[in-house]
């Protein structure tokens, strides 16, 4: 099994599929850093040899900010927004979308469950 960048690679996928489940790299950055520490993208994380495993995770730590480094950053980026008070760090701070959606309706993952509104009683 091959651990790179704190987290548990899956055994059975590819490695250029395997490297996205580290926080921070994608499908494009996964094929960079195939490429430039020179591993086939079609080899299974079971099939890795222990050089490519060394040059993979050498190639991650020296050139990309991934995993707890880059959570970092982006809740020190989103913090100092609230901090600063910006129309973005307000929209943060009270929990509603970020980049202009609408909220009449839907934005349900941001704001979270309905919540009911107190039934009036007729006389």
């Amino acid at each position: 099994m091959a651990r790179i960048a704190g987290v548990d690679l899956p055994v059975g996928k590819r490695i250029d599929v395997a490297l996205t489940y580290i926080y921070g790299i994608g499908h494009v950055l996964a094929g960079e850093i195939l490429k430039k520490a020179s591993v086939s993208p079609e080899t299974r994380v079971k099939d890795l040899r222990e050089d490519e495993v060394i040059k993979l995770r050498e190639t991650i730590e020296k050139e990309y900010e991934v995993e707890g480094d880059l959570r970092k950053a982006v809740s020190m980026s989103v913090k100092r927004l609230m901090d600063i008070g910006t129309y973005r760090g307000l929209r943060h701070r009270k929990g509603l979308p970020v980049r202009g959606q609408r909220t009449k309706t839907n934005s349900r993952t941001r704001k979270g469950r309905r919540g009911s509104i107190g039934g009036k009683v007729k006389k």
